[in-house]
């Protein structure tokens, strides 16, 4: 199957179709979804949902072992969509730490990274009153 099965997104229910798109997407649509929903409180404060996730991000884990573990995010892998939080490591057979991949649908963002001026328009871009 080559990348003309899927040329651009069209909504399916049919898991294998949406898994198709996520395996054959390019590099620069594949940071799209690495993407998490945000607290709460951080919901009323920039008025939207969710936010793509960077690295120093501060993040809980919703679902599976870590459940409920804080921490920040080292490492965001475009290439297998996953992303590597501080602290969160599996202990290998010959006993060194070896950090564990976690699916960004998994997450829910506690404390954006705003050190650069462009996330910074991302957050304040559905804030301006029309």
């Amino acid at each position: 199957m080559g990348n003309s099965k899927i040329s651009g997104w069209k909504a399916s229910r049919k898991a294998r179709k949406q898994h198709l798109y996520r395996a054959l997407a390019p590099l620069h649509l594949r940071h799209k979804l690495i993407s998490a929903n945000l607290s709460k409180e951080l919901r009323k404060k920039y008025n939207r949902r969710n936010l793509s996730l960077r690295k120093g991000d501060v993040v809980r884990i919703m679902v599976g072992k870590f459940r409920n573990s804080k921490g920040k995010i080292t490492e965001v892998n475009c290439q297998n969509l996953k992303i590597y939080i501080e602290n969160i490591m599996r202990k290998k057979s010959d006993g060194s730490n070896v950090p564990i991949p976690i699916d960004p649908s998994n997450v829910q963002i506690i404390e954006p990274a705003i050190q650069d001026k462009k996330r910074i328009k991302i957050l304040e871009r559905k804030n301006i009153p029309k």
